[in-house]
């Protein structure tokens, strides 16, 4: 079909291409509307494309959880109410991709985390998850709590829960798995994976609560000698160092 436009009107800008890139499903629910305050919690707390992408994702599933109505699937909120979450660098990306290319919550989260958690990283965590070990003078609860926070950072990381607890077992040393098979009743890993899950759960906890004793105790107590004084100052370090 000829194009019939003047000169002047096929230089003039386009009208297209100014849409957004996440195409929100129709709302046809009466009475909906996202209040200010919501907004501001979903601002509170933006990612600008330095901070952990998972965390960012939990926190705002977090906020967005606690929104309910009755004719608005909450997929639909939370496209809604991501651009508000983004920031600076991150904000910048989702301007600049294709408009009406995001279609669902799935898709968002998708590209969302290609972008800001790449394989590589993921191939780097599981590198960091198969050949943990605790370290030397590391404590129980140390190397556990360190070992949950690698899996935290890449949750995608593929990894069986009887993966984790026999890398986990394997990586520690000779006391620390002994007292573990001592707190099974036998071999630990003859023991169901929740139960394997409990045994270690447990046994960190008591660690950490001896810790927040010292360091009470050390308040507390009245002034010692120098002798005693640098013995409850090594214990009180220690403690500090296995809080985390």
């Amino acid at each position: 079909m000829a194009d019939n436009r003047t000169m002047a009107q096929m230089l003039q800008a386009p009208i297209e291409g100014y849409e957004d890139a996440i195409v929100v499903p129709p709302i046809n629910a009466n009475n909906f509307e996202l209040k200010q305050p919501l907004i501001n919690l979903v601002q509170s707390n933006k990612f600008t494309g330095r901070q952990d992408p998972h965390n960012h994702l939990r926190f705002f599933n977090k906020v967005t959880s606690t929104f309910r109505h009755p004719e608005v699937p909450n997929t639909s909120v939370k496209l809604l109410l991501f651009p508000f979450s983004l920031d600076g660098e991150a904000r910048d990306w989702l301007d600049k991709e294709p408009p009406r290319s995001i279609l669902t919550w799935d898709d968002l989260v998708s590209k969302f985390i290609n972008q800001y958690f790449p394989p590589s990283k993921t191939t780097y965590y599981r590198n960091e998850i198969i050949t943990f070990y605790q370290k030397p003078n590391e404590a129980f609860n140390e190397a556990w709590e360190r070992f949950k926070g690698l899996l935290r950072q890449c949750p995608h990381h593929g990894f069986s829960e009887l993966h984790q607890l026999d890398t986990f077992y394997n990586s520690l040393n000779s006391n620390d798995q002994d007292a573990l098979d001592s707190a099974a009743g036998g071999n630990f890993l003859d023991k169901m994976p929740q139960e394997g899950l409990a045994i270690i759960e447990s046994k960190s906890k008591v660690r950490y609560s001896r810790s927040r004793a010292n360091d009470s105790r050390v308040s507390t107590d009245a002034p010692l000698s120098n002798s005693s004084s640098s013995i409850i100052l090594f214990e009180c370090t220690n403690s500090r160092f296995s809080r985390g």
